[in-house]
């Protein structure tokens, strides 16, 4: 089986929310947002090569992706823009559903992740920006 394809089928019946493989080396996360891949990308993980699969793709989530390094992507849904930065920088997406933009978790409004990304084309500086919006969402909970 292809890593895209293990990847798939992992995040399809584990339950999880984001899955990267690559031959033997998988990993997998519950976690929701950009979160599973922030956290490899803190703990030092080498993701370059792996193949993704992902149930929501945002603009954040793709520059996160960009950065690790992923070559192959899967995203249940993946957003209009999501989906521009992640054929700019040569990640093969396939997807299920497109859609121009994630809606948060409230359903009243844009992701704040993707929101707070989308005046940038630039992964470094997108990484920046995540980074600034979960420490002021930690700051303000509410």
């Amino acid at each position: 089986m292809a890593d895209l394809e293990r990847a798939c089928a992992l995040l399809r019946d584990g339950g999880y929310t984001c899955v990267v493989c690559k031959g033997d080396c998988i990993y997998t996360s519950s976690a929701r947002g950009v979160r599973p891949v922030l956290d490899w990308l803190d703990s030092g993980l080498d993701l370059k090569g792996f193949s993704a699969a992902d149930k929501v793709v945002g603009k954040a989530a793709a520059f996160l992706f960009v950065r690790a390094g992923v070559t192959r992507l899967y995203a249940g849904t993946v957003s209009k823009p999501a989906l521009s930065v992640l054929r700019d920088h040569g990640i093969s997406v396939e997807y299920d559903r497109c859609v121009p933009g994630i809606i948060n978790r409230s359903g009243d409004g844009p992701c704040l992740m993707e929101n707070a990304v989308r005046g940038t084309e630039d992964p470094e500086e997108a990484l920046l920006l995540i980074r600034r919006k979960l420490a002021e969402l930690r700051a303000h909970p509410n």
